[in-house]
């Protein structure tokens, strides 16, 4: 339904109201005039609360088509993987074959199941009443880099509301718009691109991107920062693949929430898929930011410890303190820690970034200064000693291209 709609239907059950309050005490003299305007309000209350569940069953019945779009085709793309192993088995590679397929075949499956639990979040629920609508939160702080170095988008942002946002991301979800681009993480001071960190970019159906500091925590409040970052996963797994193809040996940064972290109808698939593809997991270090490991507790820890044994590494990223467990960090496999430039920078801190530095290098432990921008802020950064860089004045995140 358009604004105009809405309105037209508002002003309808307002005005419906209105009319019982003042006429029903002419109607019933002997009534109390209370009666008048209690009624009125009960109809006032009764209309919004329709009005909210046809606005959610509407959505719903676009939704559901969009998802039997999208089952569809996941599974023309099983079906055509299926013709692809049968064709290649006729070829005498059936045993290489096999083993391709089986991986993909996993990742086709992950697919499924994040378009099946997107249908079960998008059933229709009952309404909490008349202030059901999303209102405007603190934003959730960006992931790393994410802030510093966006990506232009191709279509200027029109402003959107939450409840805009929202429905956005879920349309970008059934329809396949989230968008993967890559950002370099390069050595210094030679500036030669060492890894690329992968960020998720909603893209609207009118062709806009819609920025992680815009959707993130609306997303997060709406249960959907999971799905987001799955899906995030799963393209991640695609690209080390098409990179193995050509032959590169590349590694990618993923950010990963303890959401994710703790979503086992997730993570057991996923798991298993990297279990039975060792070969992709050096090239795939996830990032977790240092609240997440603060306030994750032994829950996150041990599933960190899951990961590790599996031959995963780590880096923690959003470091808004220097008092750092290091003790921790090695238990859990982690070998890059990212610190802002202006944390490195901040000449009350020099002793002990200088300390941690020291530390971290005699642990094996990469110290990554991100959000550098000019060429200034790089000599600054030199003079510290630091290895490796990040931020727009080595690369804006580009659009990375769906593997094929």
């Amino acid at each position: 339904m358009t604004v105009l709609t809405h309105l037209v239907y508002a002003l309808a059950y307002i005005v419906a109201g209105l009319s019982i309050a003042v006429t029903l005490p002419m109607i019933l003299p002997a009534s109390d005039p209370l009666l008048g305007w209690l009624a009125g309000v009960v109809t006032i209350l009764g209309g919004a609360l329709i009005h909210d569940v046809v606005t959610r069953l509407e959505r719903e019945r676009l939704a559901s088509r969009r998802i039997h779009r999208l089952h569809g085709t996941v599974e023309a793309l099983a079906e055509e993987l299926a013709r692809h192993r049968a064709a290649v088995a006729e070829e005498g590679e059936r045993h290489g074959a096999a083993m391709g397929y089986d991986a993909v075949m996993q990742e086709v499956k992950l697919l499924q199941s994040l378009v099946t639990r997107l249908t079960e979040r998008r059933a229709p629920r009952p309404p909490a009443g008349l202030s059901a609508g999303l209102a405007s939160g603190e934003r959730r702080a960006p992931a790393s880099g994410e802030a510093l170095s966006p990506a232009p988008p191709p279509v200027p942002a029109a402003p959107m509301n939450d409840s805009s946002v929202l429905e956005a991301v879920r349309d970008a979800l059934g329809a396949d718009r989230i968008d993967i681009y890559l950002q370099p993480i390069v050595s210094l001071p030679q500036r030669k691109h060492r890894f690329y960190e992968v960020f998720s970019r909603v893209r609207s159906a009118d062709g806009q991107l819609i920025m992680p500091d815009r959707y993130l925590d609306i997303a997060e409040r709406e249960g959907l920062i999971a799905t987001i970052d799955n899906l995030l996963l799963v393209r991640c797994i695609q690209l080390i693949r098409e990179t193995e193809r050509r032959q590169h040996a590349i590694v990618f940064f993923s950010n990963i929430s303890a959401a994710t972290l703790s979503d086992g109808d997730f993570m057991r698939p996923f798991l298993e898929l990297m279990t039975r593809n060792q070969a992709l997991v050096p090239k795939l270090v996830f990032e977790l930011s240092q609240k997440d490991l603060r306030t994750g507790g032994a829950v996150t820890l041990g599933i960190l410890s899951q990961l590790s044994r599996l031959g995963f590494h780590f880096s923690m990223d959003q470091v808004t303190s220097l008092d750092i467990d290091v003790e921790m960090l090695l238990r859990h496999e982690f070998r890059y820690v990212k610190l802002d430039r202006a944390l490195v920078l901040d000449p009350d801190q020099t002793a002990r970034v200088k300390d941690l530095r020291r530390r971290f290098a005699a642990e094996g432990i990469d110290l990554i200064v991100e959000k550098i921008e000019t060429e200034n802020q790089l000599i600054e950064v030199l003079d510290t000693g630091f290895d490796f860089g990040q931020g727009y004045l080595f690369g804006e995140p580009r659009l990375s291209r769906k593997p094929g």
